[in-house]
């Protein structure tokens, strides 16, 4: 079965047309998304923190069993607790059955234990394809001085069921390299997972 899984999970990362090409080492694309709550973010206003932007939707069972081990909680309670900020993007088009409107989205949050900063509703895709998200999870983090130093996998270990928290996970080790004043030491990888839904 896992053989069968991989086959998938690369099929499953075939580049999309229409999507941005964000480079590490440059900038974060500038953006504003409104939250489950109706809130406004703005990534320019997060200056100064590191910020950890993950592409999601619970209806993909790579991105799901991150969430049902609780190794996708831990690491964001980890670095939120550190003074990062994990924005969760959900790009799904709000045609598409996984959408989740702002008040299922709360239920989640409470049902998962989800403990993001916050949840961008990104029905539009307009974040989503800036940064060229093409899988959930596809997973970026941006320094304190608002400069993308990782974007690929969540780590090295593309299955869609067991535990996740043995593999060498490259957000922590980013995260953990910004905090100790260290270069981030993989800055780039091919993300895995299913396709983001974007409206068009």
């Amino acid at each position: 079965m896992k053989p069968m899984i991989k086959l998938l999970a690369a099929l499953l990362l075939a580049p999309l047309s229409g999507l941005a090409q964000v480079q590490v080492g440059q900038p974060a694309p500038d953006f504003t998304g409104t939250d489950i709550h109706g809130k406004a973010h703005k990534l320019s206003d997060y200056r100064g923190k590191i910020v950890i932007l993950e592409a999601y939707n619970f209806d993909c069972p790579f991105c799901a069993n991150h969430y049902k081990t609780g190794a996708m909680q831990a690491l964001q309670s980890a670095a939120v607790s550190r003074g990062a900020v994990w924005l969760i993007v959900n790009s799904t088009a709000a045609a598409n059955p996984s959408y989740r409107k702002p008040e299922v989205a709360r239920q989640e949050v409470t049902r998962q234990g989800i403990q993001a900063t916050a949840w961008l509703d990104d029905h539009t895709g307009a974040i989503g394809k800036r940064y060229g998200m093409k899988t959930t999870p596809h997973m970026f983090v941006i320094n304190p001085s608002g400069v993308l130093v990782y974007q690929g996998a969540i780590d090295d270990r593309p299955e869609s069921s067991g535990d996740p928290r043995p593999a060498r996970n490259y957000v922590r080790q980013a995260i953990e390299s910004l905090m100790a004043g260290r270069p981030v030491p993989l800055a780039e990888t091919q993300p895995y997972g299913c396709s983001v839904k974007y409206a068009d």
